[in-house]
């Protein structure tokens, strides 16, 4: 049997489940074909995610290592099939210089380096995480960030803040302090 998909949704719908007996418990479920099931796991898998560039990696490395930039935007380049960064902040660069880079309409992930004094007098820094998804965004973009972000995430080991963020307030400076502590 020789089936042809024209899209990775096409699979994903195909994968119907058959019940089967089972003395013990009754019922369990079984998929179609050992082969067809390992065929969905991994279509399923590359559709969960893009490709993670490794200038991504290694800014984020010299961001947490060495506070060489004070934050980095990245952006999902479909024609590369990957992210890719797209804006690097300097150290001197402000709050407001990070949310500016936010564009209004389209989806985005970031990190931040937010530096802050504890109620103790204590300086101290977090790596902030924002998935960045405004109303105004193509649905089609906020589908491809959202399924996207936990494998992006992993790539970047050390953060310790993150916020879903739909419009500039869910973002701000008090947001952030208060996700900080």
């Amino acid at each position: 049997m020789r089936v042809l998909f024209s899209d990775v949704w096409d699979v994903v719908l195909l994968c119907v489940f058959d019940w089967s007996v089972n003395s013990r418990d009754g019922y369990k479920m079984v998929t179609l074909g050992e082969t067809f099931g390992n065929c969905c796991r991994c279509l399923a898998n590359a559709a969960s995610g893009m490709a993670v560039h490794d200038e991504c990696k290694l800014k984020f490395l010299e961001l947490k290592a060495r506070r060489t930039y004070r934050f980095i935007v990245y952006k999902i380049e479909e024609k590369q099939n990957g992210v890719i960064v797209e804006k690097l902040g300097e150290p001197t660069d402000s709050y407001e210089d990070f949310s500016a880079s936010l564009p209004a309409n389209e989806c985005r992930y970031a990190v931040y380096d937010f530096d802050y004094v504890t109620e103790e007098n204590c300086q101290k820094s977090r790596i902030v995480f924002v998935a960045w998804s405004p109303d105004t965004a193509k649905v089609r973009s906020k589908m491809i960030y959202a399924s996207s972000k936990d494998r992006f995430k992993r790539e970047l080991d050390g953060i310790q803040v993150e916020l879903q963020a739909t419009d500039p307030t869910e973002v701000g400076l008090d947001v952030i302090r208060s996700r900080a502590n």
